[in-house]
Order: C-alpha cells, then structure tokens, then sequence
C-alpha cells in the first residue's frame, strides 16, 4: 500500500510543477475514463489532517486570492 500513497504523491508533484495543458488535458481525460463506481476511495490519514487544516484555513480567513498567488509566484520566481 505504501508504493501507491509514492506513486500517487509523485503524480501530484509533476501535475502540480507542469504548465503543459495538453499533458493536463490528457491526463484529465485518461482518469475520466475509468470508471470509479466501484472504488471505494478512503483518505491516507496525512491527508486527512491537511484537509482538516485547510478546512481551519478557510474558517479563519487565512486565504488569499489566485491573482495574489499568482504574484507571489512571480516574485518568488525572481
């Protein structure tokens, strides 16, 4: 089980780090694709705790808008 929580985390990684739309679009399109009625999927308890502090993130306001990201990526980029 611990090589599927590696393998999907090193997915997440290469999602999050590409700007590719067209690798993005294939890939959304190759999960639609399967089907998951019959799959249960059960949350890792990491990432339920990073949902439930993300839920408190929200709660408390400590949000920021895409465009504010956006500009502190840019800077960071720098």
């Amino acid at each position: 089980m611990e090589n599927i929580e590696i393998l999907r985390s090193n997915l997440v990684e290469k999602i999050f780090s590409t700007k590719n739309i067209n690798l993005l679009q294939a890939i959304d399109d190759i999960l639609s694709s399967v089907s998951t009625k019959d799959e249960q999927y059960t949350f890792s308890e990491s990432q339920k705790e990073l949902l439930l502090l993300a839920e408190e993130d929200i709660k408390y306001g400590r949000t920021i808008t895409d465009e504010e990201l956006r500009k502190l990526d840019e800077e960071w980029m720098k």
